[in-house]
């Protein structure tokens, strides 16, 4: 490839909103990046790789405790809650579209097989039914935030 060639790439790409062009032409291939990844960020806690922790100031160097949550939060109290849980691992919809009424709010009566969100994974919506009846109580997941598996979606009072 001609360095002229390059460099016109390269003034295209900082005068477009493109982040990235990758071309392959006569076997050969040139990937032009706007924004290059960038190292993740080391705590500043942590001793630069290859130093003993121990010899740095005598102490050994213990990193801050983090708590990290559970993908399924505590039931609220009163315990008597029906918990449905997410099948699968996706993104969670509680709208069959952007501009569409929720499936279901707080306070919705429910029977089995009623349609209470969507979990989008791999480009397929997943409409997740409800398997008793009763009342939603409480909506534990964000629209458009991912989901785990075995995420406690809902709860329900059971009717």
């Amino acid at each position: 490839m001609d360095l002229n060639y390059v460099k016109r790439l390269m003034k295209l790409l900082s005068e477009s909103e493109v982040d990235e062009i990758e071309i392959e032409e006569e076997g050969k291939r040139i990937r032009l990046a706007r924004h290059a990844a960038t190292a993740p960020e080391v705590p500043s806690w942590y001793p630069p790789f290859g130093v003993n922790p121990v010899a740095v100031q005598g102490v050994p160097v213990t990193p801050p405790s983090v708590a990290f949550p559970s993908a399924t939060p505590p039931s609220p109290e009163g315990a008597g809650y029906h918990e449905i849980k997410s099948p699968i691992v996706g993104t969670f919809y509680r709208a069959p579209s952007p501009d569409a009424v929720p499936f279901v709010q707080v306070g919705s009566s429910i029977q089995p097989g009623t349609a209470l969100c969507i979990i989008e994974a791999m480009k397929l919506m997943n409409e997740i039914e409800a398997d008793v009846a009763g009342k939603i109580v409480k909506i534990l997941a964000e629209n458009g935030q991912p989901v785990e598996y075995d995420q406690t979606l809902f709860l329900v009072e059971k009717s």
